[in-house]
């Protein structure tokens, strides 16, 4: 079998970005490991920076994104007791959308099956060739080669696509703390994201819907989640969030539950030969910045006009500058991840001298226009370049 372009993993990267390639005429069979239901339900972020719904709504599949997506002009940073608002929209002109993973997922699955797709569940990528362009995998117990012009490895940290690059550099750093997340039937308590810091660590309250709060505490690495039953993960969100004037969580039965390792990670170059990699596969940011997912959207933004511009004039111009492209909005974006990661949480081994500092910068972004500016700008999203 043949196609025109091989695309490793179906979770929003490969998907959009075989939508995208679709509206151009360029013909791509995505290979999903996972089957459908498993790929449609899995957690995963759910902030969008301006670009994100752009890019969704200029392709045709931001109309439950409009519909459902809670358009946010403003944050809250909170610690001392007090909350101060970071108006994001005032400061640069544009906005934030809560719209979970899942549901983006679900979208472009209806989508690219509705346009006669080749998206292929229970489809393992066992092998790439980056030099012959060709993708083996298994599915239904039978194994399969498909041949192709390029392969777009969106197969997320653990797949095979970074390990087919000889020679790749990595970067990373693991964090000293956690994140226990937890997904509850409760009105949220807020209408805007907050981001706490506390003596007993980091919070952050946001939001998945109207009915339903996604809240997060800072833990150890090694936190047994048996040690959290819901009422002790209540009491604990309430004390990191507490105010002087009273302001009052709401409690509800908690429906879901995780502890997600902090780390930062970059692999460099995302091509080889006829490879590129795109989203997890080639970095991971903490999820402090909200940068995950919105940093495999620009990815599959700039690959897609790579390969629009290729098969239309033949010029692998954009192709070849790929991964310097992608890689300079990645680090500006680690860095932001970084920066407000290590703001906001308390490190177990800063002594009293560090988290004064700690202290004073939080002053100093809530009190100077120009430090919320910049806060405001990396947050909401940088222009996208090609």
């Amino acid at each position: 079998m043949r196609t025109q372009v091989a695309i490793a993993g179906g979770g929003p990267a490969g998907l959009l970005l075989s939508h995208l390639l679709h509206l151009r005429g360029i013909a791509s069979v995505v290979l999903e490991s996972r089957d459908r239901a498993y790929v449609e339900r899995r957690q995963r972020a759910g902030m969008l920076e301006q670009g994100t719904t752009d890019v969704l709504r200029e392709s045709g599949v931001g109309e439950r994104l409009d519909r459902e997506g809670l358009v946010h002009h403003g944050l809250e940073l909170r610690f001392g007791g007090a909350g101060h608002r970071v108006p994001l929209t005032d400061l640069t002109g544009r906005t934030v959308t809560v719209y979970a993973q899942t549901e983006i997922v679900k979208d472009l699955v209806a989508r690219r099956l509705a346009d006669g797709g080749d998206v292929r569940f229970g489809a393992e990528v066992l092998a790439i060739d980056t030099a012959g362009a060709s993708v083996t995998f298994r599915q239904d117990g039978r194994v399969h080669t498909l041949e192709c012009d390029y392969v777009a490895g969106c197969d997320g940290f653990h797949g095979v696509s970074r390990p087919a690059v000889p020679g790749v550099r990595t970067f990373s750093r693991d964090y000293p703390f956690a994140w226990l997340g937890i997904l509850a039937d409760v009105p949220p308590s807020t209408d805007e994201l907050i981001y706490a810091m506390h003596e007993r660590g980091f919070a952050l309250h946001s939001l998945r819907s109207p009915t339903v709060s996604r809240l997060y505490l800072q833990v150890a690495p090694d936190e047994d989640l048996a040690a959290w039953p819901d009422a002790r993960i209540w009491d604990e969100l309430a004390a990191r969030f507490a105010t002087a004037d009273g302001w009052e969580l709401r409690r509800g039965p908690v429906t879901d539950r995780s502890v997600t390792p902090m780390r930062s990670f970059v692999a460099e170059p995302m091509r080889h030969d006829r490879l590129f990699l795109a989203g997890d596969a080639a970095h991971i940011v903490p999820p402090t910045g909200a940068k995950g997912l919105n940093l495999a959207v620009s990815d599959v933004t700039l690959l897609a006009r790579a390969l629009t511009e290729r098969y239309a004039s033949g010029s692998e111009g954009l192709l070849d500058a790929y991964s310097a492209a992608c890689l300079r909005r990645v680090w500006r974006a680690e860095h932001f991840s970084y920066w407000m990661t290590t703001l906001l949480h308390v490190d177990p081994a800063a002594d009293g001298f560090a988290r004064r500092l700690q202290r004073s910068h939080l002053d100093y972004v809530v009190s100077s226009e120009a430090a919320a500016r910049t806060l405001a700008e990396n947050y909401t999203g940088l222009p996208l370049e090609g």
